[in-house]
């Protein structure tokens, strides 16, 4: 069995779902479901390779009050090895408030313990006998961010592999030290307006082949496109399965998930893709971005089925 530590942010997420219009700055709208769940693209991701078996150690921070209590009980009954997550009582556990429906959603969050975690914070005693180093929320994790690329340098010398999700930049800036910190990962997954706004690329492969560094291998997701990447300098689509969505939430870290085991387990690049895509659309089909992750058994139905 594979062991993968995430180094990332935790908070809770509060999920409305189902709106008949976005609602504007006055005004009140009515939603259809409602739900409190596990958040943030780290612990999507760890909840997804644990799910498919993968041995997972988190290393982050919450807070020492309730919704850090309920972040880090969701983590442990999905097999997460929350051992590292330190508590803070000076700190507030963050929260994400997601306006969702089955095509799209918005998120508004207060950062809290988010940006707190620093790379110091990790030390090589966390890395030991694993095979592989995730980070997600590049932009998010502003303490860890000034350390991110040592940290991948650190893991690597120390024979791990490694993966970086950028997640969304609040500011928009899209500061060019990502670039310097990819020279140090193995694995890039940022969506497609992800990927444009960093390469300032609108076209796909002219995008890829930007961020194109001898080492990184830059695994774009395309939502109901499925993903994409490039392989021997020529652009490798995948499609996304064809599962109805109840909510998007949390689909490109369950995709991350799908990903990394396959490769941890030797799969050649394109089914790697395939696993991505059917774990990113599997995990459409309850409300929030674990309660219907896919099970191996699950994918491996859905993927047969597709052959």
């Amino acid at each position: 069995m594979s062991k993968v530590v995430v180094v990332g942010e935790i908070n809770v997420d509060l999920i409305c779902q189902g709106y008949s219009a976005f609602p504007a700055p006055g005004r009140e709208i009515l939603v259809d479901d409602f739900v409190t769940t596990l958040g943030s693209s780290s612990a999507i991701c760890a909840a997804g390779l644990a799910r498919l078996g993968t041995d997972v150690v988190f290393v982050g921070k919450v807070g020492a009050d309730l919704w850090g209590d309920y972040c880090l009980q969701a983590m442990s009954s999905a097999g997460i090895d929350v051992s590292r997550v330190r508590r803070d009582p000076l700190l507030k556990t963050g929260v994400t408030v997601s306006i969702t429906s089955a095509q799209d959603r918005a998120l508004v969050s207060f950062p809290g313990s988010v940006a707190e975690l620093s790379a110091d914070e990790v030390d090589d005693d966390a890395l030991a006998g694993a095979d592989h180093l995730h980070v997600s929320s590049y932009f998010l994790q502003t303490k860890l961010r000034r350390g991110c690329s040592g940290l991948f340098a650190r893991a690597s010398a120390a024979g791990l592999t490694t993966s970086l999700d950028p997640g969304c930049d609040p500011e928009g800036r899209w500061d060019r030290d990502l670039l310097a910190t990819l020279r140090e990962v193995d694995v890039f997954f940022p969506n497609e307006l992800e990927l444009a706004a960093i390469t300032g690329e609108p076209d796909l492969a002219a995008g890829l082949r930007r961020l194109a560094n001898g080492r990184t291998q830059t695994i774009v997701t395309l939502g109901a496109s499925g993903c994409a990447t490039l392989s021997d300098g020529e652009l490798l689509p995948v499609p996304a399965f064809a599962i109805q969505p109840v909510d998007t939430t949390g689909a490109g870290d369950s995709f991350n998930a799908g990903f990394l085991h396959a490769k941890l387990s030797g799969l050649p690049l394109r089914e790697c893709l395939r696993w991505g895509a059917a774990a990113g659309s599997l995990s459409t089909r309850g409300l929030g971005g674990t309660a219907r992750q896919a099970s191996i058994d699950e994918m491996r139905a859905l993927l047969a089925a597709d052959r």
